[in-house]
């Protein structure tokens, strides 16, 4: 099983405030996003995760990153340690919900082996802006998120750790306590490393790692090349936030894409405002949406239709759509889906619901994967609470 260690993480000084200077994730980014966090403080950790520039922007992204540190902005741990990472927040439900997690290095192991396991298929991506930034910066500045199925996980991470930061964003209270007792340390490296981990967030990001380290082999070796940032979590449902990425289609007609949809699913005209409620009554009735520029009708799928196959919506209308013309991008949240429709960036989009747990259990299980852009799983981490040095042990 994939080895998971502690080691002297890097964090912001305790004096900073860390709403001004930690960020989503890079991936989730627009480019007025950037500009918007950059603009927060001059510490700002978008400055080295997604720095902006010619080719010379990476070699300056490590100067920036050396600064911090050189001044104190930026200070490292004098030992090795896990992170305790913490979310709380109001789920859709109103539910209040608290996800656990812990921070550290994962072994970066080959492809195949078993050992760490993709979800879903993932689309094609171009890898060398994160490549460069590992080579330039030789830091991993974001997490790859990652599931364990060791039973009592969580329960490990109960117990507080020493505080080390705290930043509420959208609702989402953040929490990082770091643990250095060298008893816990044991305990929770062991429990990690006991099982295999599953990647739940930044396949890309671990392929880079993976990229990386062969390149750092070829050279000679690195030892810190050989292991990643991760956060990992137990997986079940309590430590759990998935919600759906929906289907926008281009192509195609709307119309045409309701004739080929209808071969699996019948269409019943829907009443009223597309509304939340609407994903809850898509659970709760087994259904899907489909949105035109007129409206949005309901998709019940057929009796028998999907036998012997994997009870994933995508899945699903991968299946019925693969002869047809219809090209598929994907977009998370119920508004911007629909304001893509009317704003003519889709013909026409299809609302689908999430992934359950079990499903993703078993696809861990069995080495299965899901279409590209099944999950969708929240409140995604912040970019800067911890940051690994792949030279500092």
């Amino acid at each position: 099983m994939p080895a998971f260690e502690p080691f002297r993480a890097v964090r912001y000084a305790a004096t900073h405030d860390l709403a001004r200077l930690t960020a989503p994730p890079y991936d989730v980014l627009s480019d007025a996003d950037v500009d918007e966090l950059a603009a927060r403080d001059p510490h700002n950790v978008v400055r080295v995760d997604v720095p902006r520039g010619g080719d010379e922007r990476y070699s300056e992204a490590a100067v920036t990153l050396n600064d911090w540190l050189a001044t104190g902005d930026l200070v490292t741990d004098v030992e090795p340690t896990f992170t305790i990472y913490r979310r709380r927040f109001t789920d859709a439900t109103g539910q209040e919900r608290e996800l656990s997690g812990v921070l550290g290095a994962l072994e970066v192991v080959d492809e195949g082996s078993g050992e760490v396991l993709a979800h879903e298929r993932t689309t094609p991506k171009a890898s060398t802006d994160r490549l460069e930034l590992i080579r330039a910066t030789h830091s991993n500045l974001s997490p790859v998120w990652c599931l364990s199925a060791y039973p009592g996980l969580s329960a490990l991470l109960d117990a507080p750790g020493e505080p080390v930061g705290t930043v509420t964003v959208d609702g989402v209270e953040h929490v990082v306590e770091r643990v250095s007792d060298p008893a816990r340390i044991s305990e929770i490296r062991s429990a990690v490393a006991s099982t295999p981990a599953l990647i739940a967030d930044g396949h890309h990001r671990y392929a880079v790692s993976r990229q990386y380290r062969d390149e750092r082999r070829a050279e000679g070796g690195d030892p810190g090349a050989e292991l990643t940032l991760a956060f990992v979590g137990e997986l079940v449902a309590d430590q759990l936030s998935v919600e759906a990425i929906h289907r926008l289609y281009t192509g195609i007609e709307a119309d045409a894409l309701a004739d080929a949809l209808s071969e699996r699913f019948d269409i019943e005209p829907a009443v009223g405002d597309l509304t939340p409620e609407v994903l809850g009554r898509m659970n709760d009735d087994a259904r899907l949406v489909l949105v035109r520029p007129g409206g949005w009708d309901w998709l019940v799928p057929k009796p028998g239709a999907f036998d012997g196959l994997r009870a994933l919506d995508g899945l699903w209308l991968e299946e019925t759509l693969a002869d047809s013309t219809a090209e598929v991008t994907y977009q998370h949240g119920l508004d911007q889906s629909v304001a893509a429709v009317r704003g003519g960036e889709a013909t026409a989009a299809v609302l689908i619901r999430p992934v359950s747990v079990e499903e993703i259990r078993r696809t861990a299980e069995e080495g299965l994967l899901m279409p590209p852009k099944s999950t969708y799983f929240t409140p995604k981490l912040r970019t800067g609470l911890v940051i690994r040095d792949l030279g500092s042990g």
